[in-house]
C-alpha cells in the first residue's frame, strides 16, 4: 500500500482553476483508461462548477458524463465536491432535496463525496454526510482552511473531531487559496492526527507558491492523501504537478506507487488539450502568476477574477487596490468567513460597492442581508450590532440550522418541471439551475425531434410509398 495517497484533480478542479471548467467529457475520454490504471487513490471528476459549466456552456448532460466515465473506470474511486446543504448551487435545499441529490450521485457511480459548507458551520454538512452513509458511499468531511484571529489550531481540531463524530469517514483539510504555510501545515497535520482517527487529506491551490512546500511538511506529519494535477493542469490557481510529487516521494517511506512513465503519457493527452485552449483565448496564461496578494487578503484566484470583472462593469479599475483593502475590512465586520464560495462571492461583491458607492454599506446585496440575518448559517464570530444595524436594521436573526426552515421541496419541483422529464436526474438539474436546466432541455428535445425527421426522411427516400 502506498504511504502517501494521490488524488488527480484534471477532471475537475484542475480545469475549474485554470479554464473556468471547460474541459468537454469527449476531451477527457480518450486517457480515462490510461488514468484509471495508474494507481491514483481517487479522481476527482465531478461537482464543484462541472455541474453547471455541462449545462450551461457545454451542452452536456452532467449526469451522463459521470456514467460515461464511471463505465471506463474500473479500478480507481471517483470523488466529487459537494457545497453541504447548498449542493452544488448558492442557497440552501431542503433535506429531502439533498439527500436525493446524493442517492443520484452515487447510483450514477460517485464513491467518495467531499462534503463542505462555507462558513464551517457544520450543522450544515451533517444532512449529506448521513445522506452518503446511507446510500454507501464515502462521506469525506471538511474543514476549510482560513486565518483570522479566532481561527487557530485549536478550533480546527475542534471541528475536526465533530466531523469525526458525525461518521465521516475522512477528513479533508480544505485550503482554497493557498495561505496554509509549510511550517503551520506540519502543525495543523500532527495536531490533527494526534486528536483524531480517520485518515486525512490536504488540498490546496499553488496561488501563493508555496503550496509543494506545504505538501511536503504535511506528509513529514502523517497527512494520508493530497490532491494534484498532471502537470499541464497544475500550478498558478491549479493544484501542485502530480508527476513532481510523486518523483519527490519516489523511493522514501512516503512513495505513492505511482509510475512515471504513465503519467507521462497522460500529460502528453492534456497537453494538446491545454494548447487548444491557450489558442481559443479561454486559459488566461496569468493564471499561472504568483499572486502573493493572497497572503495579505486571502482572496482565491477566483474570486480575483470576480472582483476584477465587476470593476469593469462599473469602470473603476482604477478602485482595484481600494478593493483588495476592503476585502478584509468587509470580511471581519461580517464575521471572519472564510472566503470560498459562495461567502467569497458575497464579501468581494460588497467590498467593491462599498469602494464604488465610496460609502461603506450604502449598498448592500439581498445575498449579504440574508447571510446576516443566519440564513447560511452560524459565522464564526458574532456579527457586532452596529454593523447588524445597518445591514438589515431591526431584523431578527435566525439562530437554528437554516435548512430546519424549508419545507420539503422535492416535489414540488417534481411538479414545476414535469413536461421535460426524461429520466429521474433531470429533477435535481431542474432543482439546482432551473432556467439553465429548461434551455438544456428544450436543446435536447430539438436534438432529438431533429434525429427523428431525419431517420423518417431516410426511410421514406429508400422505402418510397
Amino acid at each position: 500500500m502506498p504511504k502517501v495517497k494521490i488524488t488527480e484533480t484534471v477532471l475537475r478542479d484542475g480545469h475549474q482553476s485554470l479554464i473556468a471548467t471547460r474541459m468537454k467529457t469527449e476531451e477527457m475520454l480518450p486517457v480515462i483508461e490510461e488514468l484509471d490504471n495508474a494507481g491514483y487513490h481517487s479522481l476527482e471528476m465531478w461537482g464543484g462548477a462541472t455541474f453547471d459549466s455541462c449545462l450551461r456552456f457545454l451542452n452536456e448532460d452532467p449526469w451522463e458524463r459521470l456514467r460515461v466515465i464511471r463505465s471506463k473506470v474500473k479500478n480507481t474511486k471517483l470523488q466529487m465536491l459537494l457545497r453541504g446543504q447548498n449542493i452544488l448551487g448558492y442557497k440552501n435545499y431542503s433535506d429531502d432535496v439533498v439527500d436525493e441529490f446524493v442517492r443520484l450521485s452515487i447510483k450514477n457511480g460517485i464513491d467518495i463525496i467531499r462534503i463542505f459548507d462555507a462558513l464551517n458551520d457544520l450543522r450544515n454538512i451533517e444532512t449529506a454526510i448521513k445522506a452518503t452513509k446511507k446510500y454507501g458511499g464515502h462521506a469525506q468531511g471538511t474543514v476549510v482552511y482560513t486565518i483570522s484571529p479566532i481561527h487557530n489550531t485549536e478550533l480546527y481540531v475542534e471541528l475536526a473531531k465533530k466531523v469525526q463524530a458525525m461518521g465521516a469517514d475522512s477528513l479533508c483539510i480544505k485550503d482554497m487559496s493557498g495561505i496554509l504555510t509549510p511550517y503551520y501545515g506540519y502543525e495543523l497535520i500532527k495536531a490533527l492526527k494526534e486528536n483524531i482517527d480517520i485518515p486525512i487529506q490536504l488540498h490546496t491551490h499553488c496561488t501563493s507558491g508555496m503550496t509543494d512546500m506545504t505538501y511536503l511538511k504535511a506528509i513529514e506529519a502523517g497527512v494520508d492523501a493530497i490532491d494534484t494535477a498532471i502537470s499541464p493542469f497544475a500550478l498558478g490557481t491549479s493544484q501542485p504537478p502530480t508527476e513532481s510529487m510523486v518523483a519527490t516521494l519516489k523511493g522514501t517511506e512516503y512513495d505513492t506507487g505511482l509510475e512515471l512513465d504513465r503519467l507521462c503519457k497522460i500529460a502528453d493527452h492534456f497537453r494538446d488539450i491545454k494548447e487548444k485552449y491557450v489558442k481559443n483565448g479561454i486559459l488566461n496564461q496569468n493564471v499561472f502568476n504568483v499572486d502573493t496578494n493572497v497572503l495579505s487578503y486571502q482572496v482565491p484566484g477566483g474570486m480575483l477574477s470576480n472582483l476584477m470583472s465587476q470593476l469593469a462593469q462599473a469602470n473603476a479599475m482604477d478602485k482595484y487596490n481600494e478593493v483588495l483593502l476592503e476585502v478584509p475590512r468587509v470580511r471581519e465586520d461580517l464575521g471572519f468567513p472564510p472566503l470560498v464560495t459562495p461567502s467569497s462571492q458575497f464579501v468581494g461583491t460588497q467590498a467593491v460597492m462599498n469602494v464604488v458607492a465610496g460609502e461603506r454599506y450604502k449598498m448592500i446585496p439581498n445575498e449579504i442581508k440574508d447571510y446576516v440575518k443566519g440564513k447560511y448559517g452560524k459565522p464564526s464570530v458574532p456579527i457586532a450590532d452596529d454593523i447588524k444595524k445597518k445591514i438589515i436594521g431591526d431584523e431578527e436573526v435566525i439562530t437554528c440550522r437554516p435548512a430546519d426552515l424549508l419545507p420539503p421541496q422535492l416535489e414540488s419541483i417534481k411538479a414545476e418541471m414535469k413536461e421535460y422529464y426524461e429520466q429521474e436526474e433531470d429533477v435535481m438539474s431542474y432543482g439546482l439551475f432551473p432556467q439553465v436546466a429548461v434551455k438544456f432541455f428544450k436543446d435536447r428535445q430539438a436534438a432529438k425531434y431533429k434525429i427523428d425527421s431525419d431517420m423518417v426522411d431516410k426511410v421514406e427516400k429508400t422505402h418510397p410509398v
